[in-house]
């Protein structure tokens, strides 16, 4: 009786650390497309709200296109961003920023969070990520099917951010000109 209960409870505790499907996936998808919802609590700000539309593709390309202002485009190599209302944009490499804002890599190089994170399964399907270097916030992932659906983490301010795919999806196609941005004339380019 002790062997069968030892047994239960080591296959118990694999299967508990055995990381899901749709995490397994993310890195091999070829191209990701959903609306989303981005929610930040902050003391200072209060609740903010925004909604838009996310694509990306592997090799670090990335479209958010945000249904009010902002939009955030990396070719893989370069990432600008462009605040249409504010008439101005910012162009930063890829790389830098993927360092600055470890949780980029989470859309852009899934690969690569093994270098900052270590992923712990829960037994709800749900994801941690635990940071490996200080300063880094824990980080809580959520997967629906084959999908990232949600990521929950406290950004360095001490708001709560919150980003939920609405409906992803793997399209079979992207095109490239999906990652290239047209920056209007007049835009005052910021350092």
């Amino acid at each position: 009786m002790m062997r069968f209960l030892l047994m239960t409870f080591a296959c118990g505790a694999l299967f508990a650390q055995e990381l899901p499907e749709w995490w397994k996936a993310l890195p091999v998808l070829p191209h990701l497309e959903s609306r989303f919802v981005q929610e930040s609590d902050s003391a200072v700000f209060g609740k903010i709200r925004r909604t838009g539309r996310l694509q990306m593709s592997r090799g670090g390309r990335l479209r958010v296109a945000y249904d009010k202002g902002l939009l955030v485009v990396s070719d893989g190599k370069t990432l600008v961003q462009l605040d249409g209302g504010a008439r101005t944009a910012q162009k930063s490499d890829l790389r830098t920023v993927a360092q600055e804002t470890p949780l980029l890599r989470i859309l852009l190089d899934p690969k690569a969070l093994a270098e900052i994170y270590r992923a712990k399964a829960l037994h709800t399907g749900t994801l941690t990520l635990e940071p490996l270097k200080p300063g880094l916030p824990k980080v809580e992932v959520e997967g629906q099917g084959r999908f990232l659906k949600k990521m929950t983490w406290t950004d360095p301010t001490g708001a709560k951010q919150v980003l939920e795919l609405l409906d992803p999806k793997a399209p079979a196609y992207l095109p490239d000109s999906t990652y290239k941005i047209k920056v209007p004339e007049g835009t005052r380019w910021l350092p």
